[in-house]
Order: structure tokens, then sequence, then C-alpha cells
């Protein structure tokens, strides 16, 4: 994003060079500084070409190696290689095998001596060139990456929607890149819908400006057969319910651990009343549709046996509670590898703005694009995204739902909380905010690191609880008595804030019933009287 910003839109030439160093480390981001500041004029100091020989070799490039046919030139006209020989020099230095590179600058350094040059101009050029090697295309590799490049990013700027639902598609079997690409619609401003059994096709499709229907084939343990028909045989008409799916489908096809994948995404979301009762609903709907089937192929089937069929369902399918929110995120999660509809962070977001420094968009939006501000002192919050171990350090990257953060944790640090740091983990992290000049990005080194339910029980206080406007007080009494039993003996204080017709009232229950403010008691408190009807205060020197 950083190099199409930098780069003018008429300079594709610019980008050929550029690309030219596939993977930049700190010296190659110093060399497309150099080489577009020259490039644009900004720069105005002389050009070093190391010696007067290279001038021609390197004048278009601004005095920057960048191809490998330059290296290739280079050693020809310092060292007197063959052009054979020069091709061998250019696949050592790929190798980077030690043995064979001090044999290759023992070469170099001879033959620039027979030529006359300085041994110390000799080596630095030998070591440039031994490090552009590595990471240098030749010319018209470089040309077909910028190309590549150029395209995509046109369409990505023109045509944002019709772009991430091709790249969508072209990946929607590798779930780590999946999470990666909701991640950038999500910076694209672009909504993913829900899949959907009467809308959604095989591949991802753009179903509006700025919105993208997620493909049914991107469900696990969905094939493309089974869509093939499904889709098909959606050309006859929407789907009523899930009755009507299974019996129109070939249960060959859909059978009951599709239907069920099916579920669990939300594509069935408009076949029935919510997905724990279609789930509830499964065995019996495969079961009439099964008998219909088997009715139809003998000639029996009445002239209201549809009607009746779909009648007969109705009765015998009760409705069942829907599932809480971490379970349906659960379901998203192991049908589609990805939360598409929500992210478990979001039930901790605004309990932990108490105790850290913001969501992560906001602190990471505040940091300079390229470094140069301060390392800070940060106390960060959010779910483990993916977790990797590289010799004596793990690295975290930590997923708050406005934004993500690489963690580094060195031994010492991970020793003491290695039972904590797990994929999908919560995680209060505090540590050292500092710009990464390798991966040219800010990281955090952590010092400390907590689960996130064990901080909102260390440091809740007070748990205020509104009394419900509808329903009987003497029920409502016993219901919260019930919910608040199991947690007695805690440290956070429960009040009641009641508001009726002719008075309200804050009332503080005794110390018998301060409470430990578990994420059980908060999902319970949630079931009973709603995510809105309850908070939970915090030290205010902790805020």
């Amino acid at each position: 994003k950083d190099l199409i910003k930098r780069l003018q839109p008429d300079r594709f030439g610019d980008l050929v060079a550029v690309l030219a160093l596939f993977r930049p480390g700190p010296l190659q981001s110093g060399m497309v500084d150099d080489f577009i500041s020259r490039k644009h004029g900004t720069n105005t100091a002389p050009v070093d070409y190391f010696h007067p020989s290279l001038e021609p070799i390197l004048k278009p490039t601004y005095g920057v190696i960048l191809y490998q046919e330059q290296v290739m030139q280079i050693a020809q006209v310092i060292a007197g290689y063959s052009l054979g020989g020069a091709d061998l020099l250019r696949r050592a230095m790929g190798k980077k095998k030690p043995q064979e590179m001090a044999q290759q600058r023992a070469v170099f350094l001879a033959g620039a001596a027979t030529n006359g040059i300085n041994a110390r101009v000799a080596d630095r050029l030998f070591d440039l060139m031994e490090k552009f090697a590595g990471y240098g295309f030749n010319k018209s590799h470089s040309a077909a990456y910028a190309m590549i490049a150029y395209q995509t990013a046109w369409l990505k700027a023109h045509h944002p929607a019709a772009f991430m639902a091709a790249v969508l598609t072209a990946d929607m079997h590798d779930t780590d890149k999946l999470v990666v690409l909701k991640h950038d619609c999500q910076q694209l401003g672009i909504q993913l819908e829900v899949p959907n059994v009467n809308r959604s096709q095989y591949d991802f499709t753009v179903t509006g400006e700025r919105t993208i229907a997620y493909g049914l084939g991107a469900i696990k343990g969905v094939g493309h057969s089974v869509v093939d028909a499904l889709v098909s045989e959606r050309d006859n008409g929407p789907y009523d319910s899930l009755l009507d799916l299974c019996r129109r489908m070939d249960q060959q096809r859909l059978n009951r651990r599709v239907l069920e994948a099916f579920i669990r995404s939300g594509a069935a979301d408009g076949l029935g009343q919510n997905r724990a009762t279609l789930m509830a609903a499964v065995p019996t709907a495969l079961k009439l549709a099964e008998h219909s089937v088997q009715a139809t192929a003998a000639g029996q089937e009445a002239l209201f046996a549809e009607r009746d069929s779909e009648s007969d369902f109705a009765e015998l399918i009760s409705p069942v509670e829907d599932w809480t929110a971490r379970q349906r995120l659960t379901g998203e999660r192991e049908s589609l590898g990805l939360y598409l509809t929500g992210h478990p962070f979001e039930d901790y977001a605004e309990h932990c703005r108490h105790f850290t420094h913001g969501h992560l968009g906001k602190l990471v939006s505040s940091l300079p694009a390229e470094g140069g501000g301060a390392a800070r002192a940060v106390t960060i919050a959010g779910m483990v995204l993916e977790m990797r171990r590289r010799g004596g350090r793990v690295t975290l990257s930590l997923d708050d739902n406005t934004d993500r953060l690489e963690v580094t944790l060195f031994d010492e640090v991970f020793n003491r909380c290695r039972h904590l740091v797990a994929k999908d983990a919560m995680l209060v992290v505090e540590g050292q905010l500092q710009f990464d000049d390798f991966f040219h990005a800010w990281r955090l080194t952590a010092r400390t690191v907590r689960s996130v339910d064990e901080t909102l029980e260390r440091f809740a206080r007070r748990l205020t609880i509104c009394w419900p406007t509808t329903g009987n007080g003497p029920d409502f009494v016993h219901a919260l008595k019930e919910t608040l039993e199991p947690y007695r003996h805690g440290q956070c204080e429960v009040c009641v804030r009641y508001t009726g017709p002719a008075a309200s009232a804050l009332l503080t229950l005794g110390d018998r019933w301060a409470v430990r403010a578990t994420r059980e008691l908060r999902e319970r408190l949630g079931s009973l009287l709603g995510a809105d009807s309850y908070s939970i205060h915090y030290p205010k020197h902790f805020v």
C-alpha cells in the first residue's frame, strides 16, 4: 500500500524497478527510497557509481543495483568475468553458500586487481552485489510482477468489491487467508454477507457496491456437486423451509453433515425460526423428506401430501431457545473457519477499555506509519488469532475486531504465561510498543500477560443491575437470587437500580452478596436480563 501511494500513477517503470527487490529488508528499503527520490529529483546529491566504468550500467537505475543483469555486467566490467562465469556468480549469490561465495570473492578480487581496480572498491562492490543478488530479479521477471501489481492495485482502488470477491474465491479453501481477507474487507468498508441457500453461489459474488455474498463453496464439508445441484434446483423457486430444501434435494448429496454445516454457517437462516431450532429439526426433516421421496417413487403420493408433510413437520418441531452469541460464533468458526456475524471479543471490548489504552484500531491509527516515534509502555487486549514459535521467542497476532497487532513473548515471559497462551485465548498484554525496522511495522514486546476473564474478575468493584420494567417482581427476585448464589463471596458488590411509576432507588445488597464477576455470571445475567440491563464498574484509578 505504501509503495502504491508513493509512486506516481504513470510511473510504471518505477514499479518495475522497485519490484526487482521482491523481499525488501531494511537495506533494500533504503534503496527504494534512494531510487524514488533520485527518480523524482528530490534528492539532488551526486550519484555514487562506485567506479566510472559502472556509470553506463547503473545510470538507468540512478546508481542503485536493482536487476540481476546489472550484477552480471558489473562482474564482467570490473573483474573480467565471461558471460557464463557471470551467470555462475549470480547463481552462487542466490544460493548463499559460504564456501562457494568465498571462492567467488577471491576470483572477483583477483580479476578486479588485474583490471587495476582498487581492492577496497572491489570488496565493497562484491558485498553490495551479494546482498542485492539474493533479492533482485531479472528485469523481465520484475516487469511481469510490476504489471500484475499495477493491474490489481487499480482494480482494488476502482472496483474493490469485485476485486475482493475474486480474491476470496481464489483462496476460499485457505482459512488463514480468508481471515486476513475478511479483515481487508472491513478496512475497505465492504460487508461480507452471511451465506444463504436462496441467494449465494458457489463462489463469492458481488451483491452491491460494498457488499459480497459469501460463497457456499467456502463452507467446510460442502462440495461443488451439492452446491451446483442446489443452485440449479433453486431456479424452480426459492426454498421455503428446511423440509422443502430436504425434499427437493438428492439426499445422497444433501446429507446430514452438509445440512448441519449450512445451519452452523447461517446459510439456512431463512428456513426456520433460529439456528438452534433448525439444528434440532434436521433428523425429522430428513426422515420426512425421505418418506416423501419413497412415496412418490411408489406412486403413493396423495394430492395434498406436500401440504400435509409441511403441516406434520411444523407440529413435530418445537421451537428451541436460540444459541447464545458465543455458540453462534463457534458454529460459524467450525463451518467457515472464521467468525462472520460477530467477534468473540465483542463481549469483552466495553470492559477492557477500562484497563487498556483503548482498542487496537484507535491505537494503531495514532502511530506514525514510518516509525520514528519513541517506544512507549502500553496495555492492550484482544484474542489470539495465530501463534508461532521461532527460536527463543513466541509471536502472537492479537485481534480485537478493530485491528491487529503482533506481540512478541521472549522465553522468560512465555514460560510464566504458557498456560494462558493458546489460539483463540482472550488476553490482556502489557509491554513496550516499538517500531520494528526489519518488518516495517509496530510490534509489542510483552512484559506481563493475563487472561481477560481473570482481569475482569480481579478489578470489578460493583455490579449494577437494572430492575426490569415488566414481569412479576417476586419471580424476578427469585430468579436473580438463583443467578447470583453460585458466585457469592467475591469482592464485587451488587446494586439494583429500581425505577418505577412513583419512585426510583439504588439498592446496595449486603456484603454477603458480593460476587465474583466471572464470565459464567455475566452470561447468566445476559440471559436473564439482556446484555444492556447490567453494568460493571471498575476503580477510577485504573481507568
